[in-house]
Parts: C-alpha cells; structure tokens; sequence
C-alpha cells in the first residue's frame, strides 16, 4: 500500500491509499479518484516528503480529516454496490471484466485482500464509520 498527498483543482488538499504507484494512475484515469469535500475528478499528486513521526497533529487538522474521511464514506456508501462478504469474489469478476465495471464496497479479509492486491485488482480501505454520540461516552 502507498498513501499519496492529493489536490483537487479548487485547492482541497486530501490523502490516499492506493495498492500500488501505478493503481493512482490508473484510477485516476478511469475517473475514480474524486476529492471527498466537492466531488472534482481533476485530483493530482502533491509533493510528499518521507514518512517522518511527528507531534500529534492540532485538534482542527483532525477534525478536518476526519469530516473528509466520512464524506469519503458517505460517498462511497451513496454512489457504489454494496456486495457484504462478496466483495473479494466480485471485485476480481469486474476486474477480470466479466461483469460491468462498477464501483463496489464490501468486506474482505486480510488474506484476501492480500490476495487481490498481489493479483494487481485496485482495492483500497474504506475510513470506519464514526461512532454514534452514545458510543464516545
């Protein structure tokens, strides 16, 4: 898995789990890689400089990104197929085109995401759902 530093072309700044370099490349080619707070296809890499441990970030920067990581979610859940524990099986049908080719979301083991990504099939994990104001207390 690599994360990439992205930009949408009115300024959104946002990051990105992708399988491999070239899984960006692709899907973003194909018009999948969407910025998560307006939606634009016209998303790029940033510079990035190396991973690096750093102080815990400012209370707003998390709040920023966790909002960005549910309009993620809610993206997702809204505009791709929900398969359940199908999901291996149906990603590496659409990858293999031997069904349409549609955004699908779904559960998946670490096996078997291992095994979709060493199979070259684009997967990416979804950000959790946030927790109910009854389950923070």
């Amino acid at each position: 898995m690599i994360r990439y530093a992205l930009a949408c072309e009115t300024g959104h700044e946002f990051e990105a789990w992708f399988g491999d370099s070239h899984d960006f490349d692709d899907q973003n080619a194909r018009g999948l890689v969407t910025c998560p707070l307006c939606d634009s296809r016209e998303v790029r890499k940033q510079i990035m400089s190396p991973a690096v441990a750093a102080a815990r970030r400012p209370p707003e920067r998390r709040s920023m990104m966790m909002e960005a990581m549910g309009a993620l979610r809610a993206h997702v859940e809204k505009t791709f197929d929900y398969v359940g524990p199908e999901f291996a099986a149906e990603a590496r049908r659409i990858h293999a085109g031997e069904v349409e080719r549609r955004g699908v979301y779904g559960e998946a083991s670490p096996d078997e995401v291992r095994a979709l990504v060493d199979d070259g099939v684009p997967v990416a994990p979804l950000p959790p759902a946030a927790p109910r104001k009854s389950e923070i207390n």
